[in-house]
């Protein structure tokens, strides 16, 4: 076969079955999600991580400074602690301080630069930064297992293995803001730049250089050394609401470059004919890995965790009729979970491509957004009719006028700036709905088209009501992967689901549901530790405790 020959791959499956809220509030992370092609990039250029600062108290007061270089071009995590009172220690977005706060900074600062930074940064939203500053984060600790870990340390012994299991991180963030925000510097400043033009690269370098000040932290007010097993899994924790959800709809075409380039591994994976023995024993492996993943998955709300006894007890299932020597085996492995939940088919989706790197990991090149949208303009509306009939079906099946199918609305929060959801008949506010209702706006401009002619121009003129509509349905033919295909706004909506597609593009693990509007998550857990990346940088697709 020739090198520029196409890569066999199977028919992609279809939008309708993929984009639906159920499906994608099942997904499991993958070695595309963007945290595992960060940690392949910082092993690929063998980046070592310096520390030029340390001032920080014996109670773990202070700051410190770490810098790497990466893609040629230097980057320093300013890490600022602080002594927070216990009344004042909160997850939620109105809170005003944190036990630590964080800068990645462009370069390596100076002295004067550090200390502007150590006073804005604990302020967050309440101060403002530069164009130097990229990312600006803040996480608090998890103060049982952080008190454990250093009296542990102290007494000479390691800390309990149960409760760094069970807990998994020594701090949360509860924001890692990016693109502007603050004053902090646009995307579009380090969009190009080697190692950072990937989504969100420059959040997750934040974050795992968050979990390696948090080791060091413990370990100094500790006085001792955690074993280098228990420090793996220490990840970074994260508190994620619904500011997050409507990033899938209001960024159509990452959205659809995301869930492309996951469906194209998955049908290249499914399209190979044969494995030989020792990629079996992989597979096998693996999805023994996953069991015991599942296992030490264990959450507080009982509806939650029933998902996930459900889960393991289908997996042991789904994995013993799973035959990786038979002819296109992975292509066998989906067909076989075809009746099972949707949790073991994107589970099996998410094990079949881990393997095979030298296939997929090429692909995380496209998941980036660098042209918005390219779409071909209607020749006239018979051709914007035409085409809502063939790709947005799923958006002229709901009756949303009836109060289950919008009986919800979504808003901007005036106070914090950050996007929530409202009840339409039982709370103020729906006058100020965001739209992020895109299948009501194609209905809508469905029944407004009914005795249009003409250009569309020419109907927009007219009614411009209808123009988000119409953009949409423009990048319906280019981009099938852009449209949540569900109604948004019905009562029945669960926005934990869009929460936890994005997490797992992120490398999220471990859902832990605090209601169907925000969850905690675990991020870097069993991720290389800074001077491990060469041996382990990508060989830790769902982590278990010990590996």
């Amino acid at each position: 076969m020739k090198d520029d020959a196409p890569i066999p791959q199977t028919d992609l499956r279809s939008p309708d079955e993929v984009m639906r809220l159920a499906r994608m509030g099942s997904m499991f992370p993958t070695r595309l999600s963007f945290l595992r092609s960060l940690t392949r990039r910082l092993a690929a250029e063998k980046v070592t991580v310096t520390r030029p600062v340390w001032e920080m108290s014996e109670e773990g007061f202070g700051h410190v400074v770490y810098s790497l270089t990466l893609g040629r071009h230097p980057y320093s995590l300013v890490a600022v602690s602080t002594d927070l009172p216990p009344e004042m220690r909160t997850d939620r977005v109105i809170a005003e301080a944190w036990d630590t706060s964080y800068v990645l900074y462009d370069g390596v600062p100076d002295a004067d630069e550090i200390a502007r930074i150590c006073a804005a940064a604990p302020k967050q939203e309440a101060a403002r930064f530069t164009e130097r500053d990229l990312i600006l984060s803040r996480a608090n600790k998890s103060v049982r297992l952080f008190a454990h870990v250093v009296e542990a340390l102290r007494a000479g012994r390691q800390p309990d293995e149960g409760m760094i299991r069970s807990v998994g991180y020594l701090m949360r963030t509860t924001a890692v803001y990016g693109n502007g925000k603050f004053g902090i510097a646009d995307r579009n400043l380090i969009e190009n730049r080697p190692g950072l033009e990937g989504p969100f690269a420059a959040e997750m370098l934040t974050v795992w250089l968050i979990r390696h000040f948090t080791h060091d932290l413990v370990e100094h007010v500790g006085r001792g050394r955690l074993d280098r097993h228990l420090k793996r899994h220490l990840g970074i924790g994260n508190a994620t609401g619904l500011g997050m959800a409507p990033f899938l709809v209001n960024h159509p075409v990452l959205l659809n470059n995301w869930m492309t380039v996951r469906e194209t591994a998955l049908a290249r994976v499914r399209a190979i004919e044969t494995l030989d023995a020792d990629q079996q024993a992989r597979l096998e492996a693996l999805a023994e890995r996953a069991a015991t993943h599942l296992g030490e998955w264990n959450v507080p709300d009982p509806a939650h965790q029933a998902r996930i006894d459900t889960l393991r007890a289908d997996w042991e299932t789904a994995r013993a009729g799973f035959d990786f020597s038979t002819g296109r085996p992975l292509d066998r492995a989906m067909d076989s979970v075809k009746s099972a939940s949707l949790d073991v088919q994107e589970l099996t989706a998410a094990l079949i491509i881990e393997p095979f790197g030298d296939l997929v990991d090429p692909l995380a090149e496209c998941m980036g957004d660098p042209f918005g949208p390219l779409c071909a303009p209607f020749r006239d509306v018979n051709d914007l009719r035409q085409t809502i009939e063939i790709r947005f079906g799923w958006a002229l099946a709901p009756d949303y006028d009836t109060p289950d199918g919008c009986g919800q609305f979504w808003y901007v929060s005036e106070a914090k700036q950050e996007p929530r959801l409202g009840l339409r008949f039982d709370e103020p506010g729906a006058e100020l709905e965001s739209p992020l209702d895109i299948g009501r706006r194609v209905k809508a401009l469905y029944r407004g088209l009914a005795e249009a002619r003409g250009p569309v121009s020419d109907f927009l003129a007219e009614q411009p009501e209808y123009a988000l509509a119409v953009s949409r349905v423009q990048m319906g033919p280019r981009y099938p992967y852009a449209e949540i295909r569900d109604n948004l706004i019905a009562t029945s909506c669960l926005p934990i689901d869009m929460l936890r597609c994005k997490l797992s593009f992120f490398g999220a693990s471990k859902f832990d549901p605090k209601s169907d509007r925000w969850t905690r998550i675990t991020l870097c857990q069993g991720a290389p530790l800074a001077d491990e990346l060469a041996e382990r940088a990508d060989d830790w697709w769902l982590p278990v405790f010990g590996a």
